[in-house]
């Protein structure tokens, strides 16, 4: 079976201890694929708990047609599986890693998630109708690759570990900090189901980290308390230097058909400029909801109206 991580973290939400799977016969479930996001530590325990199968993390794109890195469970000797890593490039897909001025990083050193050209079969070829803005959206930054848009490293071994997308790194006073690694952090706390960690302007810091927090359904836990253990989980494991100060409760999160959280849309929110609504989103009355918990919060005043 294979689904989005944020589907999983929805189920997780309704039903913390997975009763309702066992009411069922699921002995011919094999394998339970998960791609679309970042398959965070705690929905991984979760599921393997529950379901006694390999829980097996891949990469791809709408752009790449088919996985760019899967354990390829169909050959004789698949690779093993590695938490955090979507697992190493399948066949036709040469993933480098490089920094901001297309030098390739050592391993284990994070940056753009590229693919070196020629792309393999299947890939897309332009946008439709707009050969231009394919070039400029994909080969031009990075010239003789295909920009991603990912951010990441490689390891010793070649496994491949996404952090996130690249607009979704936030720069607090001059140091540069993955939203998706706190997210990571607040996703692990028992009383959370999902969240999403974006960056908010801040007049003396530039940006700061803000994370919007939906609590599973037997949550016990109030606001301020769960703030104040997220603050000191953030501070321990990712740093100080992150000043990750709030956590805002909401019921729900915006997210699209197929299951992903739309953080660019959030971001602006955030922000409080405008944005025009996804046509992707699967429900807007969604967005409304967290543009008054932010300003309940504080963080805005009013607000903005949207395309």
């Amino acid at each position: 079976m294979f689904c989005a991580p944020t589907a999983y973290r929805a189920v997780r939400k309704e039903d913390p201890q997975g009763e309702l799977a066992k009411q069922y016969d699921l002995s011919s479930l094999r394998w339970i694929f998960v791609a679309g996001e970042k398959l965070d530590s705690s929905t991984y325990e979760w599921l393997s708990e529950l379901l006694s199968v390999p829980v097996l993390d891949h990469w791809w794109q709408t752009e790449s047609g088919w996985p760019m890195t899967a354990p390829m469970m169909g050959w004789q000797h698949p690779a093993p599986a590695r938490l955090g890593s979507t697992n190493k490039a399948i066949p036709g897909y040469d993933i480098r890693v490089l920094d901001g001025e297309g030098r390739e990083m050592p391993a284990n050193e994070a940056g753009n998630i590229c693919i070196k050209l020629p792309l393999p079969p299947g890939f897309a070829w332009s946008i439709w109708n707009n050969d231009e803005r394919f070039k400029q959206a994909y080969l031009t930054t990075f010239p003789g690759y295909y920009h991603t848009g990912d951010g990441g490293y490689k390891d010793d071994e070649d496994y491949i570990y996404i952090t996130g997308r690249t607009d979704d790194v936030i720069n607090v006073s001059g140091h540069r900090l993955s939203t998706g690694e706190m997210e990571e952090v607040v996703s692990a706390h028992p009383q959370v189901a999902e969240c999403a960690v974006i960056g908010v302007t801040d007049a003396l810091k530039g940006q700061l980290p803000v994370a919007l927090v939906v609590l599973k359904a037997d949550a016990d836990i109030s606001a301020a308390e769960l703030q104040a253990q997220l603050v000191h989980q953030i501070r321990e494991q990712v740093g100080a230097v992150a000043c990750f100060h709030r956590a805002i409760v909401v019921a729900r999160l915006p997210k699209t058909r197929s299951g992903k959280i739309l953080r660019a849309v959030l971001r602006k929110i955030a922000a409080n400029e405008h944005y025009a609504m996804p046509s992707t989103i699967d429900d807007a009355s969604i967005l409304p909801e967290v543009e008054q918990a932010l300003i309940a919060a504080g963080f805005i005043e009013t607000t903005m109206s949207h395309n």
